[in-house]
């Protein structure tokens, strides 16, 4: 079990946190009332301003039958309307279920029929999408609360509230689909404690404080865009520039007209920036005021952390979560400039452990299934009692279903149970062959699975999908002899299938299942 090692006081800061995510903006209402909270292309909020939207917002939802344990889904991209109606729904105790409007018809519609939603609201000015679904649900677009043009779907009469704990930390703050084993979406109860207690360790860490300027790109429908950057930023009293899509262009043009100094996004956002940097002939880029970028949301790998360190002049720090523990589970230390790609150490207030295959601990060092406990897991899966059950065992502990590895208290990822490859009897990870052909320089990125092979006593084989950087040249032969100096023959791709582009989650995470359908993959004779 991992000790704790960064300096939070960890019950200081639970007594000191709100009771719920609402609450969050009152302290710096009463402080500094005109300090800016939100920022984005068409306006901005102070916190007073922000506090008025909030009860504004409140009021229209009243209006609009919405009661507390109603579930209202919020189909949006990031913006300040966005931000007040979730903090108006949580201050009515309902339950936000948040949606990013990208999200297909066949998903967006599971999650509104398996959550039961009273009312789904879109915010259509600022998302083509999300106009798209509100005209397939035949929502009606109205000036609401000031919050500009924002669509409301009809009514939901046969749904019943769910319960409203006593206890008001313990409340859902918000609701959050995740794919399932079974394909299926999962809806991740995720209470005001959980979110609260990641934004402040996560802004503790950072040591956020209002003369910060947080980059808001990635999507508040997530996670870590909700906790770590969304309230993490208003814990703090800092000020959030709010993006509902990223552009690389836009990014580096904010970074040093605003003066931001901290950056949080994903590593394809990233190698984006690196692209649009190299193609501009930029061996550098100075932002004074800059003193954090942070990748989160998928593998970094090695060449890209090295090549963005390269061109901003600093530590490309690394993260690690899931969904169910809203989502941190560790963060780099602030301050080191790691080579490798460890995803920091465990949160201060998370217990961690490493089981094997028998269930039995692991020590440091040896590649584990990663088990936390803490302030940070899930009330539970939403209307799947046995799906909770199999994920969080009596005792509170939380199965991620990642394998990693501990290094004199660093983790590092390996990769996924249900991914890992077993070839001949031996395992294969399929983030280690990855590492191998993103390090040739040629590939942007890559993606492993494994296929079985009926009638072979082989088990599986591995085949990698490569996309290769920009005006860059490889064929599947260059890539096969690369894997091949570079991984044991058992670990080497039986199939190496060049695409254009890589299938890509809102999060910037490569869509694993949709890469079969868009190469078939060729059968074993």
């Amino acid at each position: 079990m991992m000790p704790e090692t960064t300096p939070v006081s960890v019950a200081a800061l639970l007594a000191n946190l709100p009771q719920r995510i609402c609450d969050v903006i009152k302290p710096w209402c009463d402080r500094m009332p005109e300090q800016p909270a939100l920022v984005e292309a068409s306006g901005a909020w102070t916190y007073r301003q922000l506090a008025t939207a909030v009860a504004d917002t409140q009021r229209w939802l009243l209006d609009a039958s919405v009661r507390p344990g109603d579930r209202v889904m919020i189909v949006c991209e990031n913006s300040r309307a966005s931000v007040a109606i979730l903090l108006a729904l949580a201050a009515l105790d309902a339950w936000p279920v948040l949606v990013n409007a990208r999200l297909s018809v066949r998903e967006v519609d599971e999650i509104r029929e398996h959550c039961g939603a009273r009312r789904v609201i879109y915010t259509t000015s600022v998302s083509a999408q999300a106009r798209e679904h509100a005209k397939r649900h035949s929502a009606v677009i109205q000036d609401a609360a000031g919050l500009g043009p924002i669509a409301i779907g009809p009514l939901n009469q046969a749904v019943e509230p769910e319960p409203v704990a006593v206890d008001a930390a313990q409340r859902i703050a918000a609701l959050i689909y995740t794919s399932g084993t079974t394909g299926l979406p999962k809806g991740v109860m995720l209470t005001h404690r959980n979110l609260l207690f990641v934004a402040a360790v996560s802004a503790r860490i950072r040591s956020l404080n209002p003369e910060d300027r947080l980059y808001g790109v990635l999507p508040m429908s997530h996670a870590v865009g909700l906790s770590v950057v969304l309230l993490g930023s208003l814990l703090s009293g800092a000020t959030l520039y709010l993006a509902s899509r990223f552009d690389p262009v836009a990014t580096l043009a904010t970074l040093e007209k605003e003066r931001l100094t901290v950056v949080l996004g994903a590593p394809s956002m990233f190698s984006l920036c690196a692209d649009y940097a190299k193609l501009k002939g930029w061996q550098k880029l100075n932002f004074p005021n800059l003193r954090i970028i942070s990748s989160s949301g998928a593998p970094l790998q090695p060449a890209l952390k090295a090549q963005v360190e390269n061109l901003f002049g600093m530590a490309l720090h690394n993260g690690y979560g899931i969904t169910e523990c809203s989502p941190n589970i560790s963060q780099a230390v602030v301050g080191e400039r790691r080579t490798d790609t460890s995803v920091g150490r465990i949160l201060p207030g998370v217990e961690a452990q490493l089981v094997g295959p028998d269930g039995k601990q692991l020590p440091d060092g040896e590649v584990g299934e990663l088990w936390v406990r803490g302030p940070n897991v899930m009330k539970g899966y939403y209307r799947a009692p046995e799906e909770t059950a199999a994920a969080v065992n009596p005792e509170g502990w939380f199965n991620t279903r990642d394998l990693v590895r501990l290094e004199n208290g660093y983790l590092f990822i390996v990769g996924r149970t249900r991914e890992l490859i077993i070839r001949f009897g031996e395992n294969v990870y399929p983030a280690e062959v990855e590492a191998v052909l993103n390090s040739h320089p040629a590939v942007a990125r890559s993606a492993v699975i494994g296929r079985t092979v009926e009638g072979t006593q082989g088990g599986e084989e591995v085949v990698a999908y490569v996309q290769l950087a920009p005006f860059a040249s490889a064929s599947e032969s260059d890539l096969a002899q690369h894997a091949a100096q570079h991984l044991a023959p058992y670990k080497r791709p039986s199939q190496i299938l060049l695409v254009r582009s890589m299938p890509l989650t809102p999060t910037g995470k490569i869509a694993k299942s949709e890469l079969a359908k868009m190469v078939p993959v060729a059968s074993t004779p």
